[in-house]
């Protein structure tokens, strides 16, 4: 039986072996289109990408017809006309020897791409001559048409796919078109759709003879789904406009869903330049503005110091630690003193109860409360770490989750923190008093302080900020819709709305009431310094402001932040106003703070840290040339004495980030 069983399994093995073989040589002809197989050649159909609507169905971005131009190298003739073909192109020798060489190092058999996104006039010229020149043919696409000329961050643009991400997602191959930052990024599989293949018989003369095995392989197209975005793409545009000759980012939320409803930064760009043959151009410098950072979004990435709207959450701590209650009154001399003779100082004077110390925004009385609170336990790094666990529950200093590929955690201290920056101890809350008032070591990014408004209107709860609203034959993620609850109880957040609400109606942004709207908010101002010449220089305060409207059922929370500012009433405050009014009532009544707000410019402030750049404003041509660009220098903005619309969309410089 042994001296049988070891030729049976021998004999048994070769056997699979060879009918496994005839069937994939013989049978199956699936694996000779996997290879390099040169009497076989791929033509990939290109789906168009899904199109992007705002929450209300207003498009935002569609498509148009392109071109690439293809090269197999291996296939060009040796006796090609190249002055001739360059011309026709419009492109140079040197830049055509590149092309090739580039080509040949992916491939010298398979195809891949030597000139990208022709536009149809371009493209015309070349069609007639393409049957000249062997090697090369034309692959249709699909590029994206921006019907807007705002929200260029939000979007993200297309770009071409690199060998890291050829490598890392065998559906690419060179030339392919992939979705970077923004939604077409987060998206990317959802609104890339999927690409059809036809295989084309060749014969021995590399002549096309017709479709392999009669179309049996060949797939087709599925285009790309389209989404609905939770933007409201008026006020995003209308947000854009107030930013102008400003730098910063503007958040607004609904609360009770977590939708974002706008996302701006300035400055920013026309999402239009980065499509077309230009693109490549145009990306470098924006790129390489390393003073205005038009790339840079500072709604997701800029972390600053909140100032004073941190206040709010300092005292719904000391409210759920017991350690104040409503009535609790703490006496400002225009400030207080603490650790051993120091003095912080404040713009209020006489008693401060929770109430008049929000509206007023009282140093003293937030100081002393978050001493209290730290105070509270024995062991000041056990305190940090239950004030910073209340602190974290508005998700904050950590990622939100939200459905964007950038963003910051921002920064809430820990006992860890201080044991790195005290290594041999003796740190209390005098120490670290600062942080009472959103400075210290405190870090937030304008959507967290966003977030924390909206969580504040809810009275406690929040959803996780997402941009996405529909896909068309999908669910949204489920982690969008998942309610989080802070560690403070809910009855802890209605003397504070009730503060809230008197900062516009006696407090610090009693100016900027709007009429028949109920607004809650905060103004705040964050010291900012820089280093100039090596010497760490105070700058211009931020300006900040945080709100959410109306007081009862509110629809929209509000972070303002803009870089340089001044106080919070002075600049941010008034655009929250503003965004608010559009928001609700899709017009504006508080004309006189349009006014002061288009024709406010922070130019000359960014211009002591750095200079100011040349700044070029990259413009868009008309849509029937959308794909060709130009560059011009921005002129400054006319002075406005009528309605926003007579006012100019501008580039804006600005310095390097602080």
């Amino acid at each position: 039986m042994r001296k049988v069983l070891l030729p049976t399994i021998i004999i048994i093995a070769a056997s699979l072996l060879l009918i496994r073989i005839f069937y994939l040589q013989i049978i199956d002809d699936s694996f000779k289109l996997k290879s390099e197989n040169n009497a076989i050649k791929k033509v990939y159909d290109y789906p168009e990408r899904g199109y992007i609507y705002d929450r209300n169905g207003k498009l935002l971005v569609a498509n148009q017809a392109s071109y690439d131009i293809m090269v197999i190298p291996r296939d060009i003739k040796k006796d090609l006309n190249i002055p001739e073909f360059c011309a026709l192109l419009n492109i140079t020798e040197e830049e055509y020897h590149k092309r090739i060489e580039k080509a040949k190092v992916y491939s010298p058999r398979l195809p891949s791409v030597f000139l990208s996104q022709l536009n149809k006039n371009e493209f015309a010229a070349f069609q007639e001559k393409i049957r000249k020149y062997d090697g090369f043919y034309f692959q249709k696409r699909s590029l994206r048409d921006y019907e807007v000329d705002y929200g260029a961050n939000i979007f993200g643009f297309i770009t071409q796919v690199n060998e890291k991400q050829i490598e890392k997602n065998p559906y690419y191959n060179s030339g392919d078109l992939i979705g970077k930052q923004g939604v077409e990024q987060s998206y990317e599989e959802i609104l890339r759709g999927i690409k059809g293949v036809k295989y084309i018989q060749k014969d021995k003369y590399n002549r096309e003879i017709g479709p392999y095995k009669e179309g049996k392989y060949d797939t087709i197209a599925v285009a790309g789904e389209d989404i609905n975005l939770t933007i409201d793409a008026e006020l995003q545009k209308y947000g854009e406009e107030l930013m102008i000759n400003k730098r910063g980012g503007i958040v607004a939320i609904e609360p009770k869903s977590g939708e974002i409803l706008a996302l701006v930064t300035a400055p920013s760009y026309d999402p239009g330049i980065l499509v077309g043959r230009q693109r490549s151009k145009n990306y470098t410098l924006l790129y390489h503005d390393s003073i205005a950072k038009p790339l840079y979004d500072r709604g997701l990435l800029a972390e600053y110091p909140p100032g004073s709207p941190f206040k709010i959450l300092t005292g719904l701590v000391a409210l759920q630690e017991g350690v104040v209650n409503e009535q609790t009154t703490f006496m400002c001399h225009h400030g207080f003193s603490y650790g051993g003779g120091r003095f912080m100082k404040c713009h209020g004077f006489g008693p401060h109860q929770l109430h008049n110390g929000i509206y007023n925004s009282c140093n003293t009385y937030f100081g002393q409360a978050y001493m209290l609170t730290i105070n509270k336990y024995k062991d000041p790094g056990h305190a940090v770490d239950v004030w910073s666990s209340h602190i974290k529950s508005f998700g904050l200093g950590q990622f939100m989750g939200y459905d964007l590929p950038i963003g910051k955690r921002g920064n809430i201290p820990t006992s860890k923190t201080y044991k790195r920056i005290y290594p041999n101890g003796g740190w209390r809350s005098s120490t670290i008093v600062s942080n009472a008032i959103g400075q210290g070591e405190v870090l937030m990014t304008p959507i967290q302080l966003a977030n924390m408004m909206a969580t504040v209107a809810n009275q406690g709860y929040y959803y996780t900020p997402h941009i996405i609203k529909k896909i068309e034959g999908e669910k949204i993620d489920e982690k969008f819709t998942t309610k989080h609850v802070t560690t403070i109880d809910q009855k802890y957040f209605p003397p504070v709305i009730s503060g809230l609400f008197d900062v516009y109606n006696k407090g610090t942004a009693y100016a900027l009431r709007v009429e028949g709207i109920d607004i809650c908010g905060k103004t705040g101002t964050a010291e900012n310094f820089a280093k100039i010449n090596g010497k760490r220089t105070q700058l211009k305060d931020h300006s900040i402001f945080v709100a959410f409207a109306p007081k009862d059922n509110p629809k929209i929370a509000i972070a303002v932040m803009i870089e340089n500012g001044g106080f919070g009433a002075t600049v941010a405050g008034p655009i929250a106003s503003l965004m608010i009014e559009k928001y609700l009532r899709k017009k504006i009544t508080r004309t006189d703070l349009e006014v002061r707000v288009l024709n406010k410019s922070l130019l000359s402030e960014y211009a002591k840290v750095g200079g100011i750049s040349d700044a070029l404003k990259i413009e868009s041509v008309p849509k029937d040339s959308v794909l060709q660009a130009k560059i011009i220098k921005p002129k400054a903005p006319a002075a406005v004495t009528a309605t926003k619309a007579e006012v100019k969309k501008t580039a804006v410089d600005t310095t390097k980030k602080n």
